[in-house]
């Protein structure tokens, strides 16, 4: 069966986006990410393991656009390559599984999907913060 994990959305001021989001919805900082090109900020509360992913990437200045500002859901599977053959089999065109480690260590292992209006989708093996 599977579970949705978190959103993403793209965010120019990490403190002003962090500081909205503890107001209006009392969402914390439940992890944080800082690579070479840009931000993970990951937001939750006790309601729901579902989180919100902000993205800050460093050096951008002006605001999204939001026709532009990429953004995807995130869903976690049991068995990532028999979820993959399963799209394959259907039609789906699943993207190619892919792995993206952090200093040395396996951080995600997953693959997107896009559905018919073109919104992509991350399904990704359980494993670490995505259960």
């Amino acid at each position: 069966m599977a579970k949705m994990i978190h959103s993403m959305i793209r965010v120019l001021e990490e403190t002003r986006s962090v500081d909205f989001y503890r107001k209006a919805f009392g969402l914390e900082i439940a992890q944080r990410l800082d690579f070479e090109t840009f931000t993970l900020v990951y937001l939750s509360n006790a309601e729901t393991p579902f989180e919100l992913e902000l993205t800050v990437n460093k050096g951008r200045e002006e605001a999204y656009n939001l026709g532009d500002g990429y953004g995807h859901l995130a869903i976690s599977v049991d068995d990532l390559d028999a979820e993959h053959a399963r799209f394959a089999e259907l039609g789906l065109s699943p993207n190619k599984i892919v792995e993206f480690n952090r200093d040395g260590t396996l951080f995600a292992r997953f693959f997107f999907v896009t559905d018919p209006d073109g919104y992509k989708i991350e399904v990704l093996q359980r494993h670490g913060r995505f259960l």
